[in-house]
């Protein structure tokens, strides 16, 4: 086992955690459903964090495959990854919470979950950039991440912010879209994306 395969098998437990406790709140509200109101806005929340989570991961492997491992990597992966735990937790109510309504706990806990999911990616940008500033594209890559971030943050804060169901389903619709086009194009002509991933990291 490599230095950074010992490493991601750690992160990857952690972030694997956080899926597992979307899918155990997403079995609860379904296994539920007649008894409590679901709604589409609590499963449009959780379908984005997934796919970010997702993305996240993607991104951490492509920029730190090269890195030296270091206990501070395992550390800075340790808090990445318990931030998106938090977040995640925060999506579906707890079964003593005696939740009738999903859209109360939605409105209650949305923005704390889209703020956790930009502090997250924030960190990730940070640790991307100071990966990447060594190589010989270091600025070229660095001003990418740069854009890819604004677009996620002109999207992600209205969504985090807004007490408008309108606002918020266009804002992370476009993110969800955007999330599964970038899937596609990785299925459809893996070869280029992986070349770009390449040249990326």
């Amino acid at each position: 086992m490599s230095a950074f395969e010992f490493f991601f098998s750690f992160y990857g437990l952690v972030l694997g955690l956080s899926v597992a406790v979307i899918a155990t709140g997403a079995a609860r509200a379904f296994k539920h459903r007649k008894t409590v109101k679901i709604g589409w806005k609590t499963p449009m929340l959780a379908v984005f964090v997934a796919l970010d989570i997702a993305t996240f991961w993607d991104a951490a492997w492509m920029n730190f495959s090269s890195a030296p491992y270091s206990y501070g990597l395992l550390i800075a992966g340790l808090l990445v990854a318990t931030v998106y735990f938090v977040a995640t937790s925060l999506i579906f109510p707890e079964p003593d919470d005696e939740v009738q309504d999903l859209d109360a706990h939605f409105w209650a806990n949305k923005r704390a979950v889209m703020l956790l999911l930009i502090l997250a990616n924030l960190m990730m940008l940070v640790g991307a950039v100071c990966v990447n500033l060594s190589k010989s594209s270091g600025l070229q890559v660095a001003a990418s991440y740069a854009f890819n971030m604004a677009i996620y943050l002109v999207l992600v804060i209205p969504a985090a912010l807004t007490r408008r169901a309108w606002v918020f389903a266009l804002t992370v619709g476009l993110h969800i879209a955007l999330y599964l086009f970038l899937a596609g194009l990785s299925i459809l002509n893996p070869a280029r994306m992986a070349a770009a991933a390449v040249g990326a990291s």
